[in-house]
């Protein structure tokens, strides 16, 4: 008689964790005189030991079920005096920026930058969520506070002078180092604020007529603040998700969202893009 052959199933052999990272929407840049810049889209990570938004500590990786949906939504970025959109990874949301306004900053993932309205000044910056974003700066007199990145507080505005975004933070769960989540400089009359690392976008000039500019889309960015309210508003980038699991299991994406996977190591990784539907695993 031929020995009992022991059949392991491989999926009881690997679990279903799924490592994250999902960024929100950055903020819009409101088209008035002396904006704030705006906040970057909240960042929530759980992969290795990296850092999570405004520097707090990794996440848990999600334990999920074979065959079973799952909601995913990549938020948009915010257009003008809105928030970001928020993106969701089943029970994971991520809050969309503040954004960018000529009075208080607006609370958000990362908070808008106090802008100078012109009457009132300073004005205080809008605040992050916790294990989301930072915070974004102060006002000065004729000078729009750096919108929060997701890794620094936005600096404040001085007279004339812009403020720059906060940094945004790096992450290597598709293997490559990418830095995301960069806060948006505010408007000044005689500098133009930079945006933070990692897609934030950069602050409008007065004296030179310079724009300011959106933040990048796919990172969270928040948008530069203008100085000069006739170049309208700018947008804030969208946001993504990035899902990590073990390579012996094959993703399926709805029709409504936009992604890809490659293969890093034993692991697969599926970068979303744009859209909102279900993803599940066989």
């Amino acid at each position: 008689m031929r020995p009992a052959v022991l059949i392991v199933n491989e999926y009881a052999r690997v679990p279903l964790v799924v490592q994250y990272l999902v960024i929100a929407g950055g903020g819009g840049g409101g088209g008035t005189f002396w904006t704030g810049g705006a906040g970057a889209g909240g960042y929530r990570n759980s992969y290795a030991s990296e850092t999570s938004g405004g520097n707090s500590a990794t996440e848990t990786p999600l334990t999920l079920a074979r065959s079973t949906n799952y909601t995913v939504t990549v938020g948009a970025g915010g257009s003008g005096a809105a928030n970001g959109s928020n993106s969701v990874l089943d029970t994971i949301t991520s809050l969309g920026g503040g954004y960018g306004s000529g009075a208080a900053g607006v609370a958000g993932g990362s908070g808008g930058g106090g802008g100078d309205n012109g009457n009132v000044h300073p004005q205080s910056g809008g605040a992050g969520t916790a294990g989301q974003g930072s915070n974004g700066g102060t006002s000065g007199n004729d000078g729009g506070a750096g919108g929060g990145g997701a890794g620094a507080n936005g600096s404040n505005g001085a007279t004339n002078q812009g403020g720059a975004g906060g940094n945004g933070l790096s992450s290597s769960i598709t293997g490559s180092a990418v830095t995301r989540g960069g806060g948006g400089g505010g408007g000044g009359y005689v500098t133009q604020a930079s945006g933070g690392s990692g897609g934030g976008g950069s602050g409008g000039r007065f004296d030179l007529g310079l724009s300011a500019t959106s933040g990048t889309v796919n990172t969270g960015g928040g948008a530069g603040g203008q100085a000069n309210g006739g170049f309208g508003a700018t947008n804030g980038g969208s946001g993504i998700v990035i899902l990590r699991y073990p390579a012996v299991y094959t993703i399926t994406l709805g029709a409504g969202l936009t992604g890809s996977t490659a293969t890093v190591g034993d692991d697969k990784v599926t970068t979303i893009t744009a859209g909102s539907d279900n993803v599940s695993w066989n």
